[in-house]
Formats: structure tokens, sequence, C-alpha cells
């Protein structure tokens, strides 16, 4: 009888180890067939497209986007705590020992709301109108209104390409309205008749109205003949020449199925 209660405990625990010890290789290995890509806000939705593709592709890897904007991005993987950062602003002195990938192409553009008659500024005004020296838009020829000026945080890569390609050393008027993601400025953009701000083009959609600037709309093409004034890199960075996990992501995402994916969602390949 005693016997007979001992082996099946004794066969109940040697499973439970058994188990625990499956469940434990299978967590590790989940971890390691795991990609964690921060920062952009620009890239963002972008990464998480080709992500969602790509793990298709690759089952079992789990790659996860974060945002946190391009500086954050850049100081996760200077820290360790990201295999890729995605900055849409250009690497600044101690970054630049980063190893850096141009995977798009992209342009800064100024929206408004669709009601607003304005179709087309001139890069000047534009310049004048962020730093708050053109603060009505009666001054644009509308009828008399206060301007509601909206632009993205400190650390943003595309408030940090906009006050390069706009501001000329100026300051963002301190009365603008921050906000933490592109998403965020096009939202408030679409139901404010007098706001203007700036977000990435590949997220324009119909709820707001991307202005010409000097004449030339944000278009593709555009973009692609470098007639359109607001332009930028997007960038993958890395600690050093990826490898790995990283490695293959990043050679799917120059592939010719990446690229057309990234032209699909609104930017511009770079081949």
């Amino acid at each position: 009888m005693r016997n007979k209660i001992i082996f099946p405990f004794i066969g109940w625990l040697l499973c439970g180890v058994l188990l625990l010890l499956g469940l434990g290789c299978g967590r590790s290995d989940r971890q390691s067939q795991t990609l964690t890509i921060a920062g952009s806000t620009s890239v963002q939705p972008f990464a998480e497209k080709l992500a969602e593709v790509y793990m298709k592709l690759s089952p079992g890897l789990l790659i996860n986007v974060q945002g946190g904007g391009s500086s954050a991005g850049i100081m996760a993987v200077q820290q360790g705590a990201a295999q890729i950062g995605a900055s849409s602003r250009e690497l600044h002195g101690a970054e630049k020992n980063l190893h850096e990938i141009v995977i798009a192409w992209d342009g800064i553009a100024v929206i408004v709301h669709p009601s607003c008659p304005v179709d087309n500024i001139s890069l000047a005004t534009l310049r004048q109108i962020f730093a708050g020296e053109i603060k009505d838009w009666a001054a644009l020829g509308l009828k008399p209104h206060g301007m509601h000026i909206i632009t993205r945080e400190e650390g943003s890569g595309t408030r940090t390409a906009f006050e390069e390609l706009v501001m000329d050393r100026l300051e963002i008027a301190p009365s603008a309205l921050v906000q933490d993601s592109n998403g965020a400025v096009r939202e408030i953009v679409a139901h404010d008749p007098h706001a203007i701000g700036y977000i990435s083009c590949g997220l324009v959609d119909n709820q707001v109205k991307a202005l010409a600037i000097d004449g030339v709309l944000p278009t593709g093409a555009n973009i692609k003949k470098n007639l359109y004034k607001l332009t930028r890199r997007f960038l993958f960075v890395t600690a050093r020449q990826p490898a790995g996990l990283a490695q293959e992501f990043c050679v799917f995402v120059l592939s010719h199925q990446g690229q057309v994916l990234l032209e699909k969602e609104g930017l511009i390949g770079v081949h």
C-alpha cells in the first residue's frame, strides 16, 4: 500500500519538475527571440507595420516597438535597453559613434484644419508664425483671429528637424501648445480651425490639410526630387554594426518588400 502511494507521488513530482523546466526553457527561448525598438513617434507607426509583417514571416519572434521620442530611443540603445533606436533627426555629438541605417525619407508637413483657406505659405512666414512674430490669421489675409500654434516636445526628432529646417536659430514661441506625438498634433489641428502644426508627411490624412511651402506640396514625388524643403531621414540606430535579430530585421526593412511597404505607408524608399 505504501508503494502505491509513494510511486504516484514521485511521478507527479517528476512531472511537475519537468513542466517547470519546460516552461522555463520556453520563457528563456522567447526572451532570446525578442527584439526591442524604441524612439521616434514619427517612425513608430511605420516600425510597428514592419514588425507586424516580419513577425508573420518569423514565427516565435516578438518585436516590441516603443515610442518616447528620438532622443529617448538613442539613449535606450546607448544604455543597452533596446537593440534598435528609431530616430527622425540626425545624430549629434557623441551620438555619431553609433551605427546608423537610413530606412526611408520623410517630409515634415505643415498642417491646418481642412476648412482653412490657406493653401500655401512661405518658409519665412512659417518661421515668423512659430517664433510668435505673427500671431493672427489676419496677417495672411484671413478674418482676424489668433493663431493656435501646435508644436512637439523638446527631444522630439520631428521638432529638432523642424527647428533645423525652418527656425534658423529662432526659438519656437513659448505660447505654443506642446504635444508629445504626431498623432496628438494631428488630432488637435483636426478639431481646431485656427490651429497650425507640423507632423510627418506619412501621417497626413483627410482630417487635416498639408500646406505647400513656397509653392511646393509635400508629395512623394517632390520629396524624391528634393524639391520640398522640409525633408529629413528616418534612421535606425544601433550600438555597433547590427548582428543577430537586429541585423535580420534591418535586412528585411531594406529589402524590396520592406521598402515597398514603407512607400505604401507614405514614406519615400531609400533605393
